[in-house]
């Protein structure tokens, strides 16, 4: 074969290294539930990633978060899933990991940027390994009509005296529903309800370690004075309320029928996008005056990397830069009501969000009640407080029945509450 010149094999060479550089990139493929947030995954938090790593090509392939769990399951399992994967919070990503289809993350780059709380929902039991790293809280509160309350001129209410006083001003004028809210769909009545309002009762994280220690039971005050505060709310919700489910609660607070909307941080972009209802926020109301305020502020997102991904190192990059600054920034503002668990000081932008967010400097943080070990058993507590919160608001159960058939459900199975 005739050598080549001399002139020739710069070029030659600088090709095959361009070759090579583009197999070894590839694509890096991120799996996720947040369908409704492609496209700013796509035309902005992308883009500002390839700002800093333009050799990097990154796909963001979301599934409906109904078919998530499952169907990524299934593909971990099969070795076509993408190199990311959004986690959700304790169980379904331990159990990733522990069949050792999750990296272990200490110690990678962007991981220093966050305090340990951050990390629990993402860590084993023992808190020794961490293979998620935190991306957003949700936090949990009231919303109210800024309109209506001035109508009536009221003032966000601080303790709970206070707010059953502003319901009794919304139910006599006749005009407003004073709570849009809904029991159809259950769900709302837990993770909004019982785990929004009970912190202030169980002194948050102090009562949550409480329960799994096996040093408190459900039928413990804390936690039945939150059903009976509960079912105090029934005669202030909508007629039908049986039959309301969450979309209707919505509309019902959107078209300005009703005074409060209890409400979790990720419903701001959608009140937003209805536009013309001029709200805002204030957080659960504590028993008593001067008491400690104590919010659900529930790790929600977090991102792992699948040890089966055929470009790692790129995936790797993308996870620092998800550790950032930038990152915390860009997604606390850009995808209002989550709020970033990195250290990093932010300024955001949407005034209730800023509220929510202020809430921290204030009260204690707490995640829901029953994430953390609660639901590893049979029956499964996430699907009995469904059931017991709703039938409570409709009054079909009472604040005893609920805290014992809650209490007796967890001991069937739960070894230092037997």
């Amino acid at each position: 074969m005739k050598a080549l010149p001399r002139t020739a094999r710069p070029a030659l060479l600088a090709s095959a290294l361009a070759l090579t550089c583009a197999a070894q990139a590839g694509t890096v493929v991120i799996e996720s539930w947040r369908v409704d947030d492609k496209t700013l995954w796509e035309e902005e938090i992308i883009p500002a990633f390839q700002r800093k790593h333009p050799g990097v090509t990154v796909k963001f392939a979301p599934t409906a978060p109904t078919e998530y769990d499952s169907s990524l399951t299934a593909r971990v399992t099969a070795g076509t899933a993408g190199d990311l994967i959004t986690c959700r919070a304790f169980d379904v990503s331990l159990n990733l990991y522990k069949k050792g289809q999750l990296e272990k993350l200490d110690g990678k780059p962007g991981m220093e940027n966050f305090p340990d709380s951050a990390k629990v929902a993402w860590q084993t039991d023992d808190g020794r390994d961490t293979y998620c790293m935190p991306m957003a809280s949700v936090i949990h509160g009231f919303f109210y009509n800024k309109k209506i309350f001035n109508e009536l001129k009221l003032k966000p209410p601080v303790t709970q005296q206070e707010f059953f006083k502003v319901l009794d001003a919304v139910k006599a004028s006749g005009k407003y529903t004073p709570l849009a809210l809904g029991t159809a769909d259950q769900w709302e009545s837990h993770q909004i309800v019982y785990t929004g309002i009970g912190p202030n009762y169980w002194k948050g994280e102090e009562g949550r370690k409480a329960l799994l220690d096996g040093k408190k039971k459900f039928t413990d005050a804390e936690f039945v004075g939150v059903w009976d505060t509960m079912a105090k709310w029934t005669p202030y919700l909508g007629k039908g309320a049986s039959s309301q489910t969450y979309a209707d609660s919505q509309n019902l607070f959107a078209l300005g029928r009703a005074a409060i909307f209890p409400a979790g941080s990720w419903d701001i972009a959608y009140f937003r996008q209805q536009g013309g209802l001029d709200f805002a926020a204030f957080p659960p109301p504590v028993p008593d005056a001067g008491a400690r305020c104590h919010i659900s502020d529930h790790t929600d997102i977090g991102m792992g990397v699948n040890s089966k991904s055929k470009n790692k190192e790129d995936a790797y990059k993308f996870l620092a830069w998800l550790g950032s600054q930038e990152f915390a920034d860009l997604y606390t503002n850009r995808v209002t009501g989550f709020f970033s668990l990195s250290n990093h000081l932010i300024a955001v932008k949407d005034p209730v969000a800023k509220q929510m967010m202020d809430w921290r400097k204030s009260c204690s943080s707490t995640i829901r009640l029953n994430a953390q070990v609660m639901n590893r058993g049979e029956p499964n507590m996430e699907t009995e407080f469904w059931n017991v919160d709703s039938q409570v608001l409709n009054g079909k159960m009472t604040p005893k029945q609920a805290a014992e058939r809650m209490q007796a459900g967890f001991a069937k199975w739960y070894g230092p509450q037997k």
